[in-house]
């Protein structure tokens, strides 16, 4: 009779389980920046590295929403939601990479809607006709995220009023004058006012429209003691692998030929949320298709509303000068096909898996031209 094997195996063997089997690329990043490797390796074991450190951190968040009541619970995941990539992108600002930053909240903004929800859809579809999700919930969150869109597109507008051109992809720093860095302040300050009062929205007089009952219930049992213990450690490991990815991007970006725009806009964007990606395309595959919608539009909308002027604020005791909200045209560009693109998904209410191919070509074809650029 063959032994069945032991739970943590079987975890380790299951959908939810596959980023801790990369958890031996945390100890080999640090090992090898400490050799003194070469760039491309560190940087590519530390962005393996960062993906069990983010999955770890998003399942000690679920375990601690899972026995915190509704609200509370969907606070903490919207707080922690998009934790993993903006310690990426303080470190980066630390390091003075404003583009970097600016690619990465760009890259996650279109990898959760061109990306996560292609996967989602075309996985979930297979093999069924259409798929449905709730029409209202993905509406509201599309429209914060075109809202959000529109006021990062005035910086931009502004540098070309002034006469000044905007920033090409290949630039690593640029530093702007105080008026943009005054206006880019603004901005940031009426986003986050903005995700206040959307954050009262979903989590108390919309609650049960932004919390369906089954989004907790694949959760492994920790005590709220263990979680809290769990997520402090996931945040101390992705602070430490982030700070070694960035510190390797420069030089690991001009050994393997690629620009630290590509790499921002789409390496770092996706390792960041690796493992929150994942779980859009499971809970679709089960055709739990108002849940990835969530994951992967709500996402997507959280980093324009919150990480981006976090960002900016924290730009002004972090880095060599503030952080301007002046994105260049490929990024611009980018964005907004993102946002016209979930607000048409999000007032059908339905998908299918060619929904999803057309998504995903639309997202390479972008890849193509950032490799280019």
């Amino acid at each position: 009779m063959t032994p069945r094997p032991e739970p943590s195996t079987r975890f380790l063997r299951s959908a939810q389980g596959w980023p801790y089997l990369l958890v031996p690329f945390i100890p080999a990043a640090i090992a090898l920046e400490l050799a003194g490797a070469p760039a491309p390796a560190v940087f590519f074991a530390a962005a393996l590295g960062i993906i069990p450190t983010a999955a770890l951190m998003g399942t000690s968040t679920e375990e601690l929403a899972a026995r915190s009541g509704p609200g509370i619970g969907g606070l903490l995941n919207v707080t922690f939601g998009n934790a993993p990539e903006l310690i990426i992108a303080l470190f980066a600002l630390s390091e003075g990479l404003h583009e970097v930053v600016k690619a990465s909240i760009i890259g996650s903004v279109i990898g959760n809607i061109l990306l996560v929800l292609g996967a989602a859809m075309l996985v979930g579809g297979i093999g069924r006709e259409k798929q449905n999700f709730n029409e209202t919930t993905a509406s509201v969150q599309s429209l914060m995220l075109f809202l959000a869109s529109a006021a990062l597109l005035m910086p931009a507008i502004f540098e070309l009023s002034e006469g000044r051109g905007l920033p090409i992809a290949g630039d690593e720093i640029v530093d702007y004058g105080s008026d943009v860095e005054r206006l880019s302040v603004c901005v940031a300050v009426v986003l986050m006012a903005t995700y206040v009062i959307g954050l009262f929205f979903s989590l108390r007089t919309h609650r049960d429209l932004f919390n369906p009952p089954y989004q907790h219930e694949d959760t492994l049992g920790w005590s709220v003691r263990r979680s809290v213990v769990m997520l402090a450690i996931a945040g101390a490991f992705v602070g430490l692998m982030s700070e070694v990815l960035v510190g390797s991007i420069a030089e690991a970006s001009e050994s393997i030929g690629l620009s630290e725009f590509f790499i921002g806009v789409i390496v770092v964007a996706i390792v960041g949320n690796a493992a929150e990606h994942w779980v859009a395309v499971l809970v679709a595959h089960k055709d739990k298709m108002d849940l990835a919608v969530n994951i992967a539009i709500g996402s997507g909308a959280q980093v324009a509303l919150f990480v981006a002027p976090v960002l900016v604020l924290a730009s002004f005791v972090v880095g060599p000068h503030p952080l301007a909200l002046v994105f260049n045209g490929f990024e611009l560009g980018a964005l907004f096909l993102a946002t016209i693109i979930a607000s048409f998904v999000a007032h059908e209410g339905e998908s299918t898996w060619f929904e999803g191919v057309q998504l995903l070509a639309v997202y390479v074809v972008l890849g193509v031209a950032f490799f280019f650029a």
